[in-house]
């Protein structure tokens, strides 16, 4: 495959080189030899598919090399053979740091097509956030405030399996990875002005940590708002049927709602079937059922889990104190204004709440230094 043109060439400052175009790479040999020498940063993004998947089926990465002034990109074939683990070298090497920007779903691209992920990290969303910038920034409108560049729309649902890919495609993406080291040398600058450096290497330890984890959410029917409003015994039922989806997307490869949607299971936890024989006729008039599994729902939602005792009642949630939901917000609202970062930053409505169902004990993502700024103000 050709080189791609340079669409930003037109964008460089007077004075700076402008960007190489990108190099497609579609050989392990060639990104092997590309990499050689390992450079001190790269910029890194992906582009998958998980329409159809539970998993995500990485099919390009991106990567931006610094070369003599210039910004060099490879657009890595990744459904070539041997390439994932030509991949895994860099991502394993901790001598490289990893410039990113929202990389949640590509961790789990790269951990599950390649076994690695990129550590150290640097994810540019989360820095601006430190830096006083908006939560939840988008990349293109991150590009635009730090360097001025303007990058065009267009092709986010594009087809990243087809081969060969378009020359507008091969732009896209390398247009993903172009501006990470401007962003990069911008907000590392602001955040060391600020002395939180070690809060985004905290932020960005969790976030590996979490990609990293295989084991599948313990109490998956807490994050289902119906469930507050089951009586115990149904939540059990959901509970059953939550994680055995959970487990059967995994094994098929198939999106979890393919195997039972969410407002299906509510149902047969809250109104469970008399007999199979009424799962059957309840599964056949649903449009997407497991009509053919309804011996094993049927199993699944009469077999107690061997942790069913530990359930946290989700209808907690409707009795909690709203008086003191609303101080706590108010608290965390103004701890943020005085450090100049988003509230939501600090602390999630879903993170206090967990603090008032289990007063004294803190979320996992609230420790470290969110903790520190918060304890004082949220002490009782």
């Amino acid at each position: 495959m050709p080189d791609s043109s340079n669409t930003s060439a037109d964008n460089a400052s007077p004075g700076v080189r402008a960007p190489v175009d990108p190099v497609w790479v579609d050989t392990p040999a060639a990104l092997e030899a590309a990499l050689a020498t390992r450079p001190a940063r790269v910029g890194l993004d992906t582009e998958f598919i998980r329409e159809r998947t539970y998993w995500p089926k990485l099919a390009l990465v991106q990567i931006a090399l610094e070369a003599e002034g210039a910004t060099r990109i490879l657009l890595v074939d990744a459904l070539v053979p041997g390439m994932d683990a030509a991949l895994a070298a860099l991502l394993h090497d901790r001598a490289v740091l990893k410039v990113m920007h929202s990389p949640s779903e590509d961790l789990v691209a790269f951990s599950h097509h390649c076994g690695a992920l990129p550590d150290p990290l640097f994810d540019t969303q989360a820095a601006a956030a430190l830096a006083g910038m908006d939560a939840g920034m988008g990349y293109q409108r991150l590009v635009e405030q730090v360097t001025g560049v303007l990058l065009p729309k267009g092709e986010t649902r594009s087809d990243w399996m087809r081969r060969p890919l378009s020359p507008a495609q091969l732009g896209y993406a390398a247009d993903d990875v172009r501006h990470l080291f401007a962003l990069h040398d911008e907000l590392e600058t602001r955040l060391r002005e600020l002395g939180r450096l070690d809060w985004l290497a905290d932020d960005a330890a969790r976030t590996l940590e979490r990609a990293a984890g295989t084991d599948a959410e313990r109490w998956p029917h807490l994050s289902l708002r119906a469930a507050q409003f089951l009586e115990p015994a149904a939540q059990q039922r959901l509970l059953r049927l939550l994680r055995w989806r959970e487990a059967r997307a995994r094994e098929t490869d198939r999106p979890r709602t393919w195997i039972l949607d969410n407002e299906l299971a509510n149902a047969l936890a809250r109104q469970p079937p008399r007999d199979e024989a009424e799962l059957q006729s309840r599964l056949d008039a649903h449009p997407k059922a497991p009509r053919k599994l309804a011996g094993v729902v049927w199993r699944v939602l009469n077999e107690p889990l061997s942790d069913e005792a530990e359930l946290p009642d989700a209808s907690r949630l409707e009795r909690l104190d709203k008086q003191r939901l609303k101080a706590l917000k108010t608290a965390v609202a103004a701890r943020a204004a005085e450090l100049g970062v988003p509230e939501g930053v600090l602390a999630s409505r879903k993170h206090l709440e967990a603090l008032l169902l289990d007063p004294g004990h803190w979320p996992a993502a609230l420790e470290g230094w969110r903790r520190e700024q918060l304890e004082p103000v949220l002490a009782p």
